[in-house]
């Protein structure tokens, strides 16, 4: 699948990178690492797999997005985490929409959204689209709109979706099945700062249409 880039951020996640990168090019050989600043060997651990690695200082998951999608090759973009949660297999079922013609994002959604703040986030978004997990991770979208939207704030909760239908998207949900892995969860404030940015993209939706 030459034609798909899959985009995995990651910040000191060599403990658990290499077994993402192995599956993940079971798919496609464009696998593109963007190392946000680690201070471990996540980006030699991910060359020496043969992933494509951009390095950058730590600016954040957002700004790792951004990166990816400008310097992604392939017309559909798929993104992950680095930290294993996400099942690679599944990355067929999520670029099929739009591969059929069909979505211009799809997410793949969680059965469960574990933080209250996110769910409030959802309860946003849901007043301009029904979505069950505006949140995700992981994701398939084409180029085209990756280039198009114009991602703020710490994280990619409620605006990217709202950016997407300011594009005019298809967006469409496609259920993943998480693994069970031990990580830290995001610090509930970086939603309190988020929330400005859904709000301001919320309002931008609403002259819109």
């Amino acid at each position: 699948m030459d034609h798909i880039t899959v985009i995995i951020p990651a910040y000191n996640e060599a403990e658990r990178i290499e077994p993402v990168i192995s599956e993940t090019m079971q798919y496609t050989q464009n696998v593109l690492i963007i190392d946000d600043g680690s201070t471990d060997t996540t980006g030699e651990q991910a060359q020496a797999l043969g992933a494509h690695v951009l390095y950058q200082p730590h600016e954040g998951y957002v700004q790792a997005l951004k990166t990816g999608f400008n310097r992604a090759q392939g017309k559909i973009i798929v993104t992950l985490d680095a930290d294993g949660e996400h099942p690679p297999s599944a990355i067929p079922s999520l670029i099929a929409p739009i591969l059929q013609g069909k979505a211009d994002l799809v997410l793949g959604t969680r059965s469960h959204i574990p933080s209250s703040s996110e769910r409030f986030i959802g309860w946003l978004v849901s007043l301009q689209m029904k979505v069950q997990d505006h949140g995700t991770g992981f994701r398939a979208l084409t180029k085209e709109l990756a280039e198009a939207m114009e991602l703020r704030g710490p994280c990619t909760c409620g605006t990217l979706v709202l950016q997407a239908l300011l594009q005019g998207a298809r967006i469409v949900e496609v259920p993943i099945t998480e693994r069970e892995i031990e990580k830290k969860r995001r610090r509930k404030w970086i939603h309190l700062i988020q929330i400005f940015y859904v709000l301001r993209d919320f309002l931008a939706v609403c002259i819109s249409r």
